[in-house]
């Protein structure tokens, strides 16, 4: 089992270097950011786990990039955030967009698996 799961990476392509050439996500609908959503990342902030200055306004705004491998099915293989100094909310970012992914992509096939970069804003006052 372990054994088909490394060839199976092996076979992966490598997230690309230069993220800015990624195609954005292919969405069929555009996934939308609620107030629960928000408020996660508002008390990671809060709670003293990221390291992020607070406005002089009050009004975070926090951007994650995340690339995501999609195999010609469908499917979202291998999700990976850009670093923002705050890993749990890097993860949880990368966790939306593979909910947010499901049954709402507009897809070419790939047998090979094409990488496209989504990004998540979580916009909320402290």
């Amino acid at each position: 089992m372990i054994a088909l799961l490394l060839i199976q990476a092996a076979d992966a392509p490598a997230v690309p270097v230069d993220w800015d050439t990624l195609a954005p996500m292919p969405y069929v609908s555009a996934p939308e950011m609620t107030p629960q959503l928000n408020a996660f990342v508002g008390g990671e902030v809060a709670a003293g786990r990221c390291a992020l200055p607070k406005p002089a306004d009050g009004h975070y705004v926090v951007r994650v990039d995340v690339a995501a491998l999609i195999d010609g099915s469908g499917v979202i293989r291998k999700t990976v955030p850009h670093a923002i100094a705050c890993p749990t909310v890097e993860q949880y970012a990368a966790g939306l967009v593979t909910g947010f992914a499901r049954g709402n992509l507009n897809l070419r096939a790939s047998a090979s698996g094409t990488w496209y970069r989504a990004t998540i804003v979580f916009d909320w006052r402290g």
